[in-house]
Formats: C-alpha cells, sequence, structure tokens
C-alpha cells in the first residue's frame, strides 16, 4: 500500500543533503546543523521549536519545522544514522581515557 507521502516527491526547502558537509547527513542548507540534531533536542531533550531556536539563534522557525517534517518522513533512516554514531562514540571512548581517568582511575574505583 502507497501512502500518499510516498507517491508524491515531498520538497523540503530548507534540507539539503552534500558529500562534503557532514558525510551526507541531511542538514540545514547554509549551515552545518544536522536533521538529527534537530530531532534529537526535540525528542530526548523535549525542547519545544522556541527553545531550539535558543540553542540555534541563526536559524528560522521555518528551518526548525522543516527539520521536524524531514525527520518524521525519513525517520527508522535518521534513527539509524543516530544508533551508528552512538556506537561509534562508544567505540571511541573505550579506545581513549579521558585525561581525569588517567589521573585518577576509574571512577567507580574512587569509592572504595
Amino acid at each position: 500500500m502507497s501512502t500518499y507521502a510516498t507517491a508524491k516527491k515531498i520538497k523540503y526547502p530548507y534540507i539539503v543533503r552534500r558529500k562534503g558537509v557532514r558525510k551526507g547527513a541531511p542538514v540545514i542548507e547554509g549551515t552545518g546543523i544536522q536533521v538529527m540534531d534537530i530531532a534529537v533536542r526535540y525528542h530526548l531533550l523535549e525542547h519545544t521549536p522556541d527553545e531550539i531556536l535558543t540553542a540555534y539563534p541563526d536559524l528560522t522557525l521555518s528551518q526548525v519545522y522543516d527539520a521536524l517534517s524531514y525527520y518524521y518522513d525519513h525517520k527508522e533512516e535518521v534513527d539509524k544514522e543516530w544508533k551508528n554514531s552512538l556506537e561509534k562514540v562508544d567505540e571511541m571512548r573505550k579506545g581513549h581515557k579521558s585525561i581525569l581517568e588517567k589521573k585518577l582511575g576509574k571512577v567507580k574505583d574512587l569509592y572504595r
């Protein structure tokens, strides 16, 4: 079954994907702000669009809503990219201790 959204090519006037920008991830045009950044603030941090504008004062409300619209229409893909980025961060953390950890040891060891 085909939905209207998939049958019609939807345009996102503020969202672009370019190979050299954020590894091809969807970003708000003219910025390095990823759609994922907006979606994380909206869903995980529970920021309102106005609060997102406070964090990114160079954006417009139209750009924020366009990013959210893109996210909802490509949710599975963006969520997969988010999961992959979290896994990469975990791998990097395993290979690199923080300066504080190098000096003091693991935090859990401090309370013994």
